[in-house]
């Protein structure tokens, strides 16, 4: 479970680094930060990871201090996403293009193999969450040839297993049912057809 500090850590380590990846090629850019003590170290920055830290942090009930934190790296998040629109969502289009595939190829692991792989589904279902971020962060010229999403997601629906959140609860506020439902239920490690 990572914590209010490291959530906000991260988000603050990548908001000092964030106009010079939004002008880098690269989808994935080291950050240098070093985590809490006790902590996984910190991913790669990333729009999507930036995203849903940025989630997590807004699911978290959060002292006047602490939203007052939140708020100073969400206002210059918001700065970098005015002032450089168009490669905010350029750097959107190759996340979600990246993760797409990533998504798709776990999905393909557990439909080959579901006793392996059915209990990565709470780590490997936040690149589901990270796409579901991106969406809106996409411009009009992001176009797709080929959208797996729908029919990845029209499988999910198919085997998913109702339960109940599987993240932390202190941050399930911030990942309503309603829009994240693939976070609200296992894969069964097995089933009779695909």
């Amino acid at each position: 479970m990572k914590s209010f500090d490291y959530d906000l850590g991260y988000l603050s380590a990548g908001s000092e680094i964030l106009e010079r990846y939004l002008l880098s090629d690269d989808v994935f850019w080291a950050i240098s930060a070093k985590s809490p003590v006790g902590e996984p170290d910190f991913p790669q920055l990333a729009l999507d990871n930036m995203l849903l830290t940025q989630a997590r942090l807004a699911g978290r009930q959060l002292s006047p201090e602490q939203t007052k934190r939140v708020e100073v790296v969400i206002s210059n998040l918001d700065y970098f996403r005015a002032k450089w629109s168009v490669a905010w969502e350029g750097k959107a289009s190759q996340c979600y293009q990246v993760r797409e595939r990533m998504w798709q190829n776990y999905i393909l692991e557990y439909q080959d193999n579901q006793l392996e792989n059915a209990d990565r589904y709470p780590y490997e279902v936040r690149t589901r969450v990270m796409l579901e971020l991106l969406k809106p962060e996409l411009g009009r010229q992001f176009r797709k040839e080929v959208d797996v999403l729908p029919d990845l997601d029209g499988y999910l629906k198919r085997i998913l297993m109702a339960d109940q959140f599987i993240w932390e609860p202190e941050i399930q506020a911030g990942f309503p049912k309603n829009v994240y439902w693939f976070l609200y239920g296992r894969l069964p490690s097995k089933i009779n057809n695909r």
